[in-house]
């Protein structure tokens, strides 16, 4: 699950990033408002990312999405990246539970041996 919510924080990092030119030449935000917001945004969502061995991660994840989706009221198109970015967020925290649970059971089978079928 780590692995690819830390994908996800990346990615949304980079986005952010790049949003803050966006902001300060299409929607004429100030760039002392623009430069802290985006950036900000960013940094944090590295340090979600690096964070993501505890539960702290995972929470600053979840801001770092409303966050994003909070940007399309300055970047109407924020909107859509936020949505995004927030689908895929919960989908690399559904989809990364699946595949521990799966490596954990494939784990316990190897350790106990195959696993043998009742007589019906």
């Amino acid at each position: 699950m780590r692995s690819l919510a830390s994908i996800v924080l990346g990615f949304e990092a980079l986005v952010l990033a790049l949003a803050t030119p966006v902001m300060i030449s299409v929607a004429d935000v100030e760039p002392s408002i623009a430069i802290p917001l985006c950036l900000g945004l960013a940094v944090l969502a590295v340090v979600a990312a690096g964070l993501l061995r505890t539960q702290v991660g995972y929470v600053l994840g979840w801001i770092i999405q409303v966050a994003a989706v909070g940007l399309g009221f300055v970047v109407p198109v924020m909107f859509a990246l936020g949505l995004a970015f927030g689908t895929f967020w919960v989908m690399a925290i559904v989809l990364g539970k699946r595949i521990d649970e799966a490596k954990a059971a494939q784990a316990q089978s190897a350790q106990g041996g195959p696993a043998q079928e009742e007589p019906s």
